[in-house]
């Protein structure tokens, strides 16, 4: 599957119909603020996303590939509950926008490109990761309580879904000690990269994507680590068409810049620095001191950065 290596959703740990009638009453009331809706519409977006992947997944990949890919019957069955998680999810937004009088939308059509088991499981926790990064991001821009509370649990889920993945897969669990927020923006030009077409009659979300940057090993590369020269690419920029390009990797506690530069072969350049592990998002700004709509020219792109051995 091809990934650039990609938010307030429903309540996993009890589900839908077991939440108390009087809470969904109340949520259903707040949803009518501006601010909530959009972040369900934006979460409404991401999840159907995940839902299709897991089930196109799992429809493709039966417990015989997972086996014979040495994966355990009992990492199969977590691959199953995370699939149903997420399509608890879909259905609590469902049932919520409509509940308030609002159309929710509807599923696109997507494009993941599955290689073999092992694609389908490296993937699975770089989408569970932008996942837990978006319910971060979105946290800024809900206005009501219940609706902050249903995220947060939402985001326990979804971050366990991305550890236990990194941690069958040989990554660090936990490699850092914040996770980083993504913006709207910044999720949506992550999942754009998957899809191929959404249906017409779909409500227009209000956030505009950033142009795609992608990156990849290159060659001989094995993993990248603090002090890593990478290769980055995207069509939003050429070296006779702007002025200065920094790349930013993103923080919680702020983005950390490094200086870019053109490659004989028009790609950018930049050199990964020091804090920055795990699975991590960079993006190209025109300012070495802050990221703003303003400000930021392409991305994100997803790096997994190595600098924690993990032996599990």
């Amino acid at each position: 599957m091809k990934f650039s290596a990609g938010l307030i959703a429903g309540v996993a740990a009890v589900g839908f119909k077991r939440l108390p009638a009087d809470f969904i009453t109340f949520l259903f009331l707040l949803m009518n603020h501006h601010a909530n809706r959009r972040v369900f519409y934006s979460a409404l977006t991401l999840e159907h996303l995940e839902d299709a992947f897991y089930n196109q997944g799992l429809q493709l990949f039966t417990l015989d590939h997972f086996l014979d890919a040495n994966f355990t019957e009992d990492f199969f069955s977590s691959i199953v509950t995370i699939s149903n998680d997420e399509a608890t999810h879909v259905d609590f937004l469902e049932k919520a926008l409509t509940a308030a009088g609002f159309t929710p939308v509807k599923p696109c059509t997507y494009n993941f490109e599955f290689g073999d088991v092992f694609d389908f499981v490296l993937a699975s926790g770089g989408l569970e990761g932008v996942g837990v990064g978006a319910y971060i991001g979105a946290a800024a821009s809900i206005q009501q309580k219940p609706f902050l509370t249903a995220a947060a649990s939402i985001l326990a889920i979804e971050a366990r879904h991305s550890a236990f993945i990194r941690a069958v897969s040989g990554n660090a669990p936990f490699p850092q000690p914040f996770d980083t927020p993504l913006s709207p923006p910044e999720v949506l030009s992550l999942a754009g990269q998957l899809v191929i077409e959404c249906p017409s009659d779909n409500p227009r979300l209000p956030f505009v994507p950033l142009p795609v940057l992608k990156f990849e090993l290159t060659e001989g590369q094995l993993e990248i680590k603090s002090g890593s020269t990478i290769q980055l690419s995207t069509e939003a920029v050429n070296p006779n068409s702007y002025g200065p390009i920094y790349a930013a990797f993103l923080t919680l506690t702020g983005p950390i810049f490094a200086e870019v530069s053109w490659t004989h072969y028009g790609n950018l350049e930049t050199t990964v620095p020091e804090g920055i592990n795990g699975q991590s998002y960079v993006v190209l700004t025109s300012s070495n001191t802050e990221v703003t709509d303003d400000t930021e020219i392409a991305g994100p792109a997803v790096i997994e950065v190595a600098n924690t051995v993990f032996s599990g």
